[in-house]
């Protein structure tokens, strides 16, 4: 499948197969893998009509972990609980198979690129809506910026986040709310790497003075009235994009 369906279908995976997926980059097309039993053959057909299937010899629940490689982003060491960091570096340990954001995607990178850009000169607080793991609310707090909120619709996102947040021993207060509707706080700064549509209808509740916004290809570019542009970050045909509010 092209990438940016791709994503699409990631965020389907994390909640039929949590255990996790393989995912091997074809150029231009994305294939994703995920190890079932037979008796669930059938629902993942049901939501993928062309999903093909083979039988695989015994360890599929534990082969994808090969797959899940640490990174290196903005002085961050951004890794799976299970490979350890170098002594001494400051890390952000997230498990790939819990919900969804693990480090190594590019919009997720290039989110933390700029967090650390704004690092440079302050750290306040930050609102990481649509949290999903929990990823950049834990890179924000190893950046030094605090408070930091994390909110997601999802109850397991949530769960998920907070996990992320004692397993890395940083401050982050999660809260169960729809970053569109519901009440968020105030933050200086709020980070949403979600697809673009939301992200505008989100920009556009201005309740933050600066923003920062990814999850959608390169070549679209958040654009809501009262915002202006101000950096960019391009990884692998994704961006993320940093905004002011005029």
């Amino acid at each position: 499948m092209a990438a940016p369906e791709a994503e699409i279908a990631r965020a389907r995976l994390l909640v039929l197969a949590p255990e996790g997926f393989e995912e091997l980059d074809l150029g231009e097309d994305v294939e994703l893998a995920v190890y079932v039993d037979v008796s669930d053959e059938e629902r993942i057909r049901a939501a993928f009509s062309d999903a093909l299937s083979s039988h695989v010899e015994p360890g599929w629940e534990h082969r994808w972990r090969a797959f899940h490689r640490p990174v290196r982003v903005a002085g961050l060491w951004v890794g799976p609980p299970w490979e350890k960091p170098p002594p001494g570096e400051p890390a952000v340990l997230v498990d790939p198979g819990l919900a969804f954001g693990t480090g190594a995607h590019p919009t997720t990178r290039a989110c933390i690129e700029l967090l650390a850009l704004l690092a440079r000169t302050k750290h306040g607080s930050v609102l990481d809506a649509g949290c999903g793991s929990g990823v950049l609310a834990v890179a924000a707090a190893r950046l030094g910026f605090a408070p930091v909120f994390a909110v997601d619709a999802d109850p397991l996102a949530v769960e998920v986040a907070a996990r992320t947040a004692r397993d890395n021993g940083v401050a982050v207060e999660t809260r169960l709310a729809d970053v569109l509707v519901d009440e968020l706080p105030a933050t200086e700064l709020v980070v949403a790497n979600i697809e673009l549509r939301a992200g505008e209808e989100l920009l556009a509740r201005r309740l933050w003075p600066v923003a920062i916004t990814a999850g959608y290809p390169a070549h679209e570019t958040p654009t809501v009235e009262g915002w202006q542009h101000s950096e960019r970050v391009e990884l692998d045909g994704w961006a993320a994009d940093l905004l002011a509010r005029s």
